[in-house]
């Protein structure tokens, strides 16, 4: 994948059916594991948290996937990032994450995610040096701390 072609647009309310699909294929399975609810009412609740905040990635102008991030004084927090199954295993979000981590050097901030415990994601942030900083009954926080 070129890393030139991929951008991301503020979603519209059009996209609340390309997103629900998408956060069901992206999440459900990991939900699930954690004994969490799927039910589609908080799946729709999820989606519009933040929503001004909500980006879709588009790939040659084909959406893959979003991109929700929060940006405060001390930290940029992605509060969501989904990629399609179909365009998993390519390296997408790994590249959209080193993305972030530039951002937050350059703005000498941290970058901080919550990822579900039984999410296979954790390994991608751990081999990118994020670290546990809390941790509950399903989730870790996890923070990369510019230096």
């Amino acid at each position: 994948m070129e890393k030139s072609k991929l951008k991301f647009i503020p979603a519209q309310q059009n996209d609340i059916k390309y997103l629900l699909d998408l956060r069901i294929n992206t999440m459900n399975e990991h939900l699930i594991n954690s004994e969490m609810d799927i039910d589609v009412k908080n799946h729709i609740k999820r989606i519009k948290y933040k929503w001004d905040d909500l980006k879709i990635i588009l790939l040659n102008n084909n959406r893959i996937g979003m991109l929700k991030v929060f940006e405060d004084d001390l930290n940029i927090e992605i509060i969501q990032i989904q990629i399609d199954p179909k365009y998993q295993n390519f390296g997408t979000g790994e590249q959209i994450i080193r993305l972030k981590i530039k951002e937050v050097i350059k703005k000498r901030k941290s970058l901080i995610v919550s990822v579900l415990k039984q999410n296979k994601a954790k390994k991608l942030y751990d081999k990118l040096g994020f670290k546990v900083i809390e941790e509950n009954d399903s989730s870790y926080l996890m923070k990369y701390q510019y230096s």
